[in-house]
């Protein structure tokens, strides 16, 4: 099996997962809070950009690699990450679900998973830069397994995964945290001798957490952009 071919098979099913937990949700749901200030609407909305944006990147090919893993484009993009305007993208993608979400993520789904399997493994120009599809897509299964459980929690569904899906999103989690020299403290942690420090993310440096809109920490948005 090719790196491309495997990788979209996990992303295929994570996809396939997302379109079983919208289909979850009752019709009183959507209005419901989700994550940090997203409504059940605005975290679907999200997450469909997961699906959205592989199709857009396949339209726009790169002339050379300039990410050249996974793990690089998480800290590449870490940089120019804005909660604020991820928020708000999140909040205009629930509002372009519809009146029928569940027939628009459906098409979201069809169209990437038929777009990646169209092709071999393109140079790809991503937020982070030019980069192979091979190691594009495990950005989106992550964000998909993330946000899944997102919204699980939210509507009250069972909060698993694809077994295959949790195993590839955990390998990146760790390979993530092992760049940032986390490693030990997520040992630690894993072994029930420490906890995490406030605020702990493999996707930004460690740093003091920042007061939310409600005086909090803000930690909802700690997630890969989907642009």
């Amino acid at each position: 099996m090719s790196p491309t071919s495997s990788s979209a098979e996990l992303f295929r099913t994570a996809a396939d997962h997302i379109v079983a937990l919208v289909a979850g949700i009752p019709d009183t749901g959507w209005d419901q809070p989700a994550l940090g200030a997203w409504t059940v609407r605005a975290l679907v909305g999200h997450t469909g950009r997961a699906l959205s944006t592989v199709v857009e990147y396949l339209a726009r090919p790169a002339a050379q690699r300039e990410v050249p893993t996974t793990v690089d484009y998480y800290l590449a993009v870490a940089e120019h990450t804005d909660p604020q305007s991820i928020r708000i993208r999140g909040e205009h993608a629930g509002a372009a679900l519809g009146n029928r979400p569940l027939t628009t993520i459906r098409a979201l789904r069809d169209r990437a998973v038929d777009a990646v399997t169209a092709v071999d493994d393109p140079l790809v120009r991503t937020a982070a830069g030019g980069m192979l599809l091979s190691d594009y897509l495990p950005t989106r299964t992550f964000e998909l397994a993330v946000h899944g459980l997102d919204l699980a929690r939210a509507t009250g569904q069972p909060e698993t995964l694809p077994a295959e899906v949790t195993r590839a999103a955990l390998h990146l989690a760790a390979e993530l945290t092992l760049r940032r020299g986390d490693g030990e403290a997520a040992l630690l942690a894993l072994t029930g001798r420490r906890s995490l420090p406030a605020g702990f993310t493999v996707l930004q440096e460690r740093r003091q957490p920042t007061a939310g809109p409600g005086g909090a920490a803000d930690r909802s948005h700690h997630s890969p952009p989907s642009s």
